[in-house]
């Protein structure tokens, strides 16, 4: 089947909401109580959230399958326990991917008295069902600073910060210097999330902060960051398994 390229923008003000007492969530894609069938993934993303979690709350231990879930800390620090035994800080920098596999079970606390968490969670099927639970970081400060995208995690790329088990996705991020210009990776599906400042994307115009573009065989175009410079991360993925939608 041919695709035909499209570039879709998303604002913020568009994505579904969960607030509670100490959760300030922002849903890209149905999740949980929020349902529509016309917004459930892009390509293998299903889900792209956006959190803020008051100090000393969270998320209190539940369980997974069959996902790769990779987690990006923006401001503060998020505490993580599983039952494999992985009891770490995650903090600005620091990549983090926990496969679910078989099935896992995990908490995410703030582990702060003052400070408030802020961190985008994102989910991509696995390349096969009910393989054994893993966990990895990586500290990609150093990258980050010296511009471009680097990546974060990565099916295929030797290279990239952290492993995830599916060889269709890659994840890239980058912390752009005020101006500097990239060019969003070519894939069948591209997703872009503007994690904080803004950003110019050919085609589509200005992204800022809360906004995404959805890209469906669009090529390759440029991304150029606003004057505050813009934190940028970018899926480039194949299509969601016809079984799965």
């Amino acid at each position: 089947m041919v695709m035909q390229p499209k570039i879709e923008v998303k604002r913020a003000g568009e994505r579904f909401i969960t607030e509670t007492g100490w959760l300030q969530g922002r849903h890209s894609f149905s999740f949980n109580n929020h349902y529509d069938p016309f917004n459930t993934h892009h390509g293998l993303l299903l889900v792209n959230n956006d959190d803020i979690i008051e100090p000393r709350t969270g998320f209190d231990t539940h369980p997974h399958r069959d996902m790769e879930i990779v987690t990006w800390v923006l401001e503060g620090e998020l505490e993580h326990k599983d039952t494999l035994g992985n009891r770490d800080i995650i903090y600005p920098g620091l990549a983090q991917r926990m496969s679910a596999g078989r099935g896992i079970w995990h908490s995410e606390k703030n582990p702060s008295a003052e400070q408030r968490t802020r961190l985008v969670q994102m989910w991509v099927l696995p390349d096969t069902e009910s393989i054994d639970p893993g966990y990895e970081q990586l500290d990609i400060a150093s990258a980050l600073a010296k511009g471009g995208l680097v990546p974060i995690a990565s099916g295929r790329n030797e290279h990239a910060a952290i492993r995830i088990r599916q060889q269709g996705a890659v994840l890239w991020g980058g912390k752009l210097r005020p101006g500097e210009a990239v060019a969003v990776p070519d894939s069948a599906y591209a997703h872009l999330y503007v994690a904080g400042g803004e950003a110019a994307l050919e085609g589509a115009g200005l992204l800022g902060e809360g906004d995404a573009a959805r890209l469906t065989a669009a090529g390759s175009p440029m991304l150029t960051a606003g004057p505050q410079g813009a934190e940028v991360l970018i899926w480039e993925t194949a299509r969601l398994p016809r079984t799965r939608g």
